[in-house]
């Protein structure tokens, strides 16, 4: 077998290898629906509109375990009352 269809066919016994890996593996998890519910949270109390990115960040801490944090970032940095930081941030974390 010449060198070129030796590898050739090595590449492409690769390929099928790899797609079928690639079909068997599980999905990635989506972003968590907590994450909006958080956010919603926070909306609810300002009244304002859509929250602001710092809301949306805390609340992607909530998810990560990060309670202290999220609550921090929510009464101290954002304004809202520190029991809406404290349901909004465990809803985060559901």
């Amino acid at each position: 077998m010449r060198t070129s269809a030796r590898i050739a066919s090595v590449l492409t016994g690769l390929t099928l290898a790899l797609g079928g890996a690639a079909l068997t593996a599980p999905a990635a998890p989506a972003a968590p629906a907590d994450v909006s519910a958080c956010i919603n949270q926070v909306e609810r109390e300002l009244k304002g509109g859509e929250a602001p990115a710092s809301v949306h960040t805390a609340c992607y801490i909530a998810v990560t375990g990060a309670h202290g944090t999220c609550v921090a970032g929510l009464a101290e940095g954002i304004g809202v009352t520190k029991a809406t930081a404290e349901s909004a941030c465990k809803l985060g974390a559901e």
